[in-house]
């Protein structure tokens, strides 16, 4: 890609969908699922220079996602577009990428690898090219470091299945996958979650919850310890809603390991669901995606199909 095509790349980012952003100075429902909108926790409304000016000063800036929504997926392209013109001092975190990756990530950023050995070997999510592409071809023309923050997808259910014992049967080089220390005491997000996933057997709901804060906890290890070396840079950092909203699951885990950093928080909505009156969180309003399942029925289905193709890949040697 030459540096012209990229300047007309990057216009286009920015450019596109500036109709809810840059030109109302009210509110409007998003009419498209590529249409959206920045505001404060307060309702105030942002062009997307005004919320870059807005969270200049910020360490972390979280940004929320629904897997695979487009306009969120613009958002975080133009956001990260925008904050690398602004300042060169940037990284780029993903939840996407774990940490086995990092070597061939900076090896495709360094121009030392294609694009078929990132998408090979690093366990790239399957929704790679349509939705986060952007953001690492943003970040290797403009030189950005792209931190591959998460523990490993079988880790997790290893931790699911075994509970936290299964750590210490790991060996010191895939120990380091996952973060030094979970963070399992009471909590508002063990509550949330608890909320959500609790279906009868504690003693199950218990591992998915440290399956859930191994990534938690990974990502804001990851996080902080990139900022310990880069102390003048700002991270990005894209994640699913659950772990971002509210301050709940991954700020709450960087807080504990350096609560002087200030994180900045997105989260998306629609019109009609609304966060908590008392979340100071940003708000990214979207359409929302189709409905995934019409019965229960189906849903149940589904669910266990993924169940019985986790179980056959599951190998906690």
């Amino acid at each position: 890609m030459t540096r012209a095509f990229f300047s007309a790349f990057l216009t286009t980012l920015l450019v596109a969908c500036s109709h809810p952003l840059d030109l109302q100075e009210t509110p409007v429902p998003a009419t498209t699922l590529y249409d959206y909108r920045i505001e404060s926790s307060g309702g105030t409304p942002y062009s997307l220079n005004e919320f870059a000016n807005a969270v200049s000063d910020a360490d972390v800036i979280l940004v929320g996602e629904w897997h695979t929504h487009p306009g969120i997926h613009l958002f975080q392209a133009q956001l990260l577009a925008t904050l690398a013109e602004r300042r060169p001092a940037t990284a780029l975190s993903m939840e996407q990428f774990s940490r086995p990756a990092q070597p061939v990530i900076d090896a495709y950023l360094n121009g030392d690898r294609g694009e078929h050995a990132l998408t090979s070997y690093t366990g790239k999510w399957p929704n790679y090219a349509s939705d986060y592409r952007p953001l690492m071809e943003i970040a290797k023309q403009q030189a950005l470091p792209v931190i591959a923050a998460n523990t490993t997808q079988n880790i997790v259910r290893c931790l699911s299945s075994k509970g936290e014992g299964y750590l210490d049967t790991l060996p010191a080089d895939k120990r380091e996958h996952v973060a030094r220390q979970l963070s399992s005491e009471a909590s508002p997000y063990k509550e949330k979650f608890f909320s959500v996933m609790f279906h009868g057997d504690e003693e199950k709901t218990k591992n998915q919850y440290l399956a859930q804060i191994a990534w938690d906890d990974t990502m804001a290890e990851s996080i902080v310890d990139f900022l310990a070396t880069h102390p003048d840079f700002t991270v990005m950092h894209v994640a699913g809603a659950f772990h971002v909203e509210e301050g709940l699951g991954i700020a709450s885990r960087i807080h504990q390991r350096n609560p002087d950093l200030k994180i900045v928080i997105i989260s998306p909505q629609t019109e009609d669901d609304p966060l908590p009156n008392d979340v100071d969180d940003y708000r990214l309003i979207v359409k929302p995606l189709p409905e995934q399942w019409l019965s229960e029925e189906e849903m149940n289905a589904a669910i266990g199909k993924m169940r019985h193709s986790s179980r056959k890949s599951l190998n906690c040697e």
